[in-house]
């Protein structure tokens, strides 16, 4: 923590960035400290490479978000954040690689320790508890704008608190942003209680789409471009539908396979499809993901891949016959078998 305080106190030009496809915890982290930043004078930029949700465009300061990367413009240091591994952050992962200081903040456990300083911890409930810290740190007062955006990183990361990663400083935290000015009525009504009439067509076809493996312990839910064309959606609308095939009776994995659009959009820009998996706890998401290359954290990760979708679904039924080789007692990262393997590239 004090090496990366000491960074940015010097540092006059940074550049903030969180992952592909971000969800409420990437992008809360993401305005909280760039706002921070602002404060100290530094010259700041954010940025995600994925169209924000429309959940989340009610946070002040969305707009300062870009898409599109200056890749001649010169900075003193990156921070990355929620970010398992560099490539999360998209299509400008070369780029920033070459930047003379990448900091690492993250709470997955997955992550592989790249970067030049890290402020990685698997305990937090959510990257924004991290954030939160580091502004601390920084010496910064928190605005109603800064404590809107912890309050929605760590609520929408926890569940509602609903999630095993929530913990006392999730409480803590969002009783502290509370007395600062969020209303917890108006930001729950942002992120859950608005949905367009596309996205609930968008969640009948996902639906009719589940498929449940022979043991019952698997529910696959599947969105291809030509559904999020007929019911006029697009990513953003996808957001939580998977959360309906994790509540299925004796269901210990759900997944959804997302299939990702050609015109640069995806986490890859290059079609193939997007992979998330939720745990009801029982078994370990990330330690599969990393199968293919992804992370995340034990009942919520995901990964791409480029392989066709029967292949896909395939694969992943071969893992839902044998779950118990990834629940907690058994080793973090199995040995990859055979019969998992495929054509999978980050």
């Amino acid at each position: 923590m004090d090496q990366i305080v000491q960074q940015l106190n010097k540092s006059h030009n940074v550049l903030l960035a969180s992952h592909v496809n971000p969800d409420g915890d990437a992008i809360g982290s993401l305005i909280a400290l760039g706002l921070a930043l602002d404060e100290m004078g530094k010259k700041v930029v954010l940025y995600n490479e994925s169209p924000i949700p429309a959940v989340y465009r009610f946070l002040p300061g969305v707009e300062r978000i870009q898409h599109h990367l200056d890749v001649s413009a010169r900075y003193d240091a990156a921070i990355l954040l929620d970010c398992s591994n560099l490539d999360r952050v998209g299509s400008v992962a070369d780029v920033i690689c070459r930047f003379p200081v990448i900091i690492n903040v993250d709470h997955h456990y997955t992550n592989n320790g790249f970067g030049h300083y890290h402020l990685i911890s698997p305990s937090a409930c959510a990257t924004a508890e991290i954030v939160y810290g580091l502004v601390k740190a920084l010496g910064i007062s928190f605005s109603t704008a800064m404590a809107t955006s912890i309050y929605t990183g760590i609520l929408t990361d926890t569940g509602s608190f609903r999630f095993s990663n929530t913990n006392r400083s999730a409480f803590v935290i969002c009783d502290e942003m509370v007395g600062l000015g969020v209303k917890p009525d108006e930001i729950a009504q942002h992120v859950y209680g608005t949905y367009s009439l596309g996205r609930l067509k968008l969640l009948n076809l996902a639906l009719d789409s589940i498929e449940i493996s022979s043991n019952g312990e698997l529910a696959l839910m599947v969105l291809t471009q030509e559904v999020m064309a007929k019911t006029e959606t697009d990513v953003c609308d996808a957001d939580g539908l998977i959360n309906y095939a994790r509540s299925i009776e004796n269901v210990k994995l759900a997944v959804m396979i997302q299939e990702a659009p050609q015109n640069g959009q995806g986490a890859q820009g290059v079609g193939g499809f997007n992979v998330s998996l939720r745990s009801n706890g029982s078994v370990d998401a990330a330690a599969i993901a990393s199968l293919f290359g992804g992370g995340g954290h034990f009942t919520a990760a995901g990964f791409y891949i480029d392989a066709p979708l029967l292949e896909v679904k395939r694969r992943l039924k071969d893992i839902a016959s044998n779950l118990e080789q990834w629940e907690p007692t058994a080793c973090l990262l199995p040995k990859r078998p055979a019969s998992v393997a495929m054509n999978a590239r980050r």
